[in-house]
């Protein structure tokens, strides 16, 4: 079989393009949702830390928030979100996209709180938390947060798990049905790697961005 008749098989015949463009959405989907999760779980924890270790303050939040911290970041994702999936909403009729985007936004916001927190704690004391401290904390950890951003979109590749068709599941299902792994699997790669550079491109506009309106 020709390349050409390859990539008919793979993705004209049947309309098995379709799988990947309705996986695609999925990943999407999961990723932003997971991510405003993160980002508020982050944030709020990584004030909550910050404050205690500037203040001595918020003692039990801030002892609830390092057991939360040792357990997700001790844990793999994937046992989290089968644990999610499985567990938590075993019982429930909950979409499985928001199932993930939840189980991905608890892992998220572990890294993005220290991320997070690293950043205000770089700020000197004695300026005011939400005007200053907090703008400049953002400015300074803008880098990092993309890297979990990009990772973000990375791990969502395993939500297939819970029986969701997303990008990487779909090049999976285009596997099966024709026995070519290459063609599937080498389109998905090349697909995740356009969604990060097309972030890595955005942020890079923004961090530019903040950087010439603090001159």
């Amino acid at each position: 079989m020709s390349f050409s008749e390859k990539l008919y098989q793979n993705f004209i015949e049947d309309d098995r393009w379709l799988l990947l463009v309705n996986g695609l959405k999925v990943t999407i989907l999961v990723t932003l949702f997971a991510l405003l999760v993160g980002v508020i779980i982050g944030f709020t924890v990584a004030i909550i830390r910050s404050l205690h270790d500037k203040t001595g303050k918020f003692k039990i939040l801030n002892a609830i928030c390092k057991v939360y911290l040792t357990i997700i970041r001790g844990t793999p994702s994937m046992i989290q979100v089968l644990f999610m999936y499985l567990v938590v909403f075993g019982a429930s009729s909950l979409n499985s996209i928001v199932i993930g985007g939840l189980a991905f936004g608890i892992n998220s916001g572990a890294y993005v709180a220290e991320i997070v927190r690293s950043g205000i704690m770089a700020i000197p004391e004695g300026q005011t938390m939400r005007l200053i401290i907090m703008p400049q904390a953002f400015k300074n950890v803008l880098p990092a947060l993309v890297n979990e951003m990009i990772v973000l979109i990375k791990e969502t590749a395993i939500i297939g798990y819970i029986g969701e068709q997303d990008l990487t599941k779909a090049a999976m299902v285009i596997q099966s049905r024709t026995f070519e792994a290459f063609i599937p699997l080498i389109t998905a790669a090349v697909i995740y790697l356009a969604l990060v550079m097309l972030l890595t491109f955005f942020m890079n506009k923004l961090e530019r961005r903040l950087r010439t309106n603090e001159r």
